[in-house]
């Protein structure tokens, strides 16, 4: 997997201007997976509104997406060619934490004043940290349910409320390789546990409004988020590959795929449902032999993909 990419334009396999005239929120769009989500549906002609808690994060992508389009324009490519309204950007930014109720709803009340509606939200922010059960105290594991499960329902809630009732919608919310528990996350696998079976619950009940509700579950994934974690976990990760049967680590792109897969008008028929892209780790069996292979070459979509320093090795640039 290279370090970086030198294309200039984000390779979606999906047809352009596939989201033209769509209004999409992605939470947690300043870095990660939100922001190459951010980055294809931009690519795909989205209007595309990311939100977080640190605004020189935001900046840096709506900063991205601005000159991808420009650049896509000066090529003649279709990077830009969504209906143009000149009463609003877009690509745009919103700073709040989604486990504040009254900053939530601002914030949804402030992007549909704006841009008139939602069509699709992208439910991506999230973190945690490890330790085990036993250390874990109650301000922890409450904040961590907050992040990854309350903030969420709180920003889908908002969305349906204000837009999506009327107009119809779709919403993707992240959930986690958590299958088998999540030794040394507990509070996170209880979170992202629960947000399933959420995204079941609205799946059903806001269907007659014309929502569909589905997940997506990556596994591991080469992203930023990686470097973020202590020495010991960080000595772990370059390990992994070896526990999942296509023995490598997902790209950011392979999850923003079936992210997109999920919004679009071929899902049209698809709601309450969770997407896995995990290379089968959870599968994996103990008495089952797992030879080393690379025959699972990744999709590599994002242009402005950066390997995570944890996974470089002493040869890469």
């Amino acid at each position: 997997m290279p370090p970086e990419h030198t294309a200039t334009r984000y390779a979606s396999i999906f047809r352009d201007g596939l989201f033209s005239d769509r209004v999409v929120v992605v939470t947690g769009g300043g870095s990660g997976i939100g922001r190459c989500i951010a980055h294809e549906l931009a690519a795909l002609g989205a209007t595309v509104i990311i939100t977080g808690r640190r605004q020189d994060k935001l900046d840096a992508v709506v900063a991205e997406l601005r000159a991808d389009a420009d650049r896509g324009a000066a090529e003649g490519g279709t990077a830009d060619d969504a209906p143009v309204h000149h009463d609003r950007p877009r690509f745009d930014q919103r700073v709040f934490d989604i486990r504040d109720e009254a900053a939530v709803a601002d914030a949804i009340a402030d992007i549909v004043r704006v841009y008139g509606r939602i069509d699709h939200l992208v439910n991506n922010a999230g973190g945690q940290f490890p330790a085990p059960a036993q250390l874990i105290s109650q301000r922890g594991f409450d904040a961590v349910v907050r992040t990854n499960l309350t903030g969420g329902f709180l920003v889908a809630r908002e969305c349906f409320e204000r837009s999506m009732q009327q107009t119809g919608g779709s919403i993707v919310n992240m959930l986690a390789d958590m299958w088998r528990g999540m030794p040394g996350m507990a509070h996170s696998g209880a979170a992202r546990a629960g947000m399933l079976n959420l995204t079941r619950t609205l799946a059903v009940e806001w269907a007659p409004q014309g929502v569909r509700v589905n997940a997506v579950a990556p596994g591991w994934v080469a992203s930023s988020g990686l470097d973020t974690y202590d020495d010991a976990i960080k000595a772990m990760i370059p390990t992994l590959a070896g526990a999942v049967p296509l023995k490598r680590l997902a790209t950011e792109a392979e999850v923003s795929a079936a992210v997109c897969f999920l919004l679009s008008p071929a899902a049209a028929f698809i709601t309450g449902t969770c997407l896995r892209v995990d290379g089968g780790a959870p599968l994996a069996p103990l008495h089952w032999p797992m030879p080393d292979h690379d025959n699972s070459p990744p999709f590599q979509g994002f242009h402005r993909a950066v390997l995570p320093e944890v996974l470089r090795k002493p040869e890469d640039p």
